[in-house]
């Protein structure tokens, strides 16, 4: 069955960084387009950036332009998110998502708290 597992979560200090990792099973890595979305307390879940299957071809929401970088490894089935210049708005539960054979797949989520 198709499983994702997000990692890399934690607190850390407004301007810090973390690297999440999200590692698929179940499905041909290398042929799904990988996501990331957040959900802060009390809003809604949003798209925060996703990658295609030939990994050039990204999408950042404009929140997080110039500061979070995704990326694919096929090798290892994993996909990553490099957060730089975190703000405390960025808190939130960070998934992972995939859709294989016209249904979405999401990981149980990792939490990033952003504070001093």
């Amino acid at each position: 069955q198709v499983q994702l597992v997000e990692s890399g979560g934690g607190l850390v200090q407004p301007g810090g960084s973390l690297r999440l990792s999200c590692a698929g099973s179940g499905f041909t890595f290398s042929a799904n387009a990988m996501s990331w979305h957040r959900q802060a307390p009390g809003k809604e879940r949003e798209l925060v950036a996703s990658i295609s299957t030939a990994e050039t071809g990204t999408i950042y929401v404009d929140s997080v332009k110039g500061r979070f970088t995704i990326s694919r490894d096929n090798a290892k089935n994993t996909v990553y998110l490099q957060m730089n210049a975190l703000k405390p708005e960025d808190t939130a539960v960070y998934y992972c998502k995939t859709k294989y054979l016209w249904r979405d797949y999401w990981g149980p989520g990792t939490q990033v708290t952003v504070s001093s």
